[in-house]
C-alpha cells in the first residue's frame, strides 16, 4: 500500500473534526476527563487565538472510500520572551489511536518544524514525554535556559528544539503563551 498521507494547514471548518480528534485520542490514551479536558484545549486555541498566531497541522489519510480523513494533528502557537526569539509552542498533539505507531505523528511534526523554519522561526518548544519528541530532535532544557510560562508539574518534560541549527541561548526570564494555553492546569 503505498503511502497516501498529506500533511498541510488546517481549515476553519475542521475545528471540530480536529476537536474530536484530540478528545478521542487522549480519552483513548489517558481516561474520559483528560479527553475532554485536551480536547477543550485544543477548540479553545483553535477558536480564540488570532489567526496570525496559530498554525494548526493536520494528517489526512487519502486511502479511505468515502474520502480523506483527519488522523492527526498539532498546533502551534507562539511562545513569547523578552529577548525577541521568535519562538513556538507544539501542544497539543494527536494521532488517532487507529494508526499509532505508524510514524504518522513524528512526520507531521517535522512536516510543522520545517514549515515554522520557512516562516523565520528560530525556536520549537513543548512540554510531553522526552522519548518521543526526542526522535523528532527535541532536547531537555531547563527553565533557566527557557521559561515557562507556568510552573511544571513534570520539569524533565519541558523541552525544546532550535530551528536555525544554532545552540538554544535565550536571554529571557519570563515567557507568555497565547490565552487558550495560559490556565496553569496544562502545565
Amino acid at each position: 500500500m503505498k503511502n497516501t498521507m498529506k500533511f498541510r494547514q488546517h481549515y476553519s471548518s475542521e475545528i471540530e473534526t480536529i476537536t474530536q480528534l484530540f478528545t478521542q485520542t487522549f480519552t483513548d490514551s489517558e481516561g474520559e476527563n483528560e479527553g475532554k479536558t485536551v480536547g477543550k484545549l485544543a477548540n479553545d486555541l483553535l477558536t480564540t487565538t488570532d489567526l496570525t498566531e496559530l498554525l494548526c497541522f493536520v494528517a489526512e489519510d487519502d486511502t479511505r472510500e468515502l474520502g480523506s480523513t483527519i488522523v492527526g494533528a498539532i498546533i502551534f502557537t507562539p511562545l513569547s520572551l523578552q529577548d525577541e526569539t521568535k519562538a513556538y509552542l507544539l501542544s497539543p498533539v494527536a494521532v488517532s489511536t487507529q494508526v499509532q505507531k505508524r510514524g504518522i505523528g513524528q512526520n507531521l511534526i517535522n512536516f510543522g518544524l520545517e514549515t515554522l523554519k520557512e516562516q523565520g522561526a528560530e525556536l520549537a518548544v513543548t512540554y510531553g514525554d522526552p522519548s518521543y519528541y526526542s526522535k523528532v530532535g527535541f532536547e531537555p532544557i531547563t527553565v533557566e535556559q527557557i521559561p515557562a510560562p507556568f510552573e511544571l508539574s513534570y520539569p524533565h518534560g519541558w523541552i525544546a528544539q532550535s530551528l536555525t541549527g544554532s545552540e538554544i541561548k535565550v536571554t529571557s526570564e519570563q515567557s507568555s503563551c497565547v490565552e487558550a494555553l495560559a490556565h496553569a492546569q496544562y502545565w
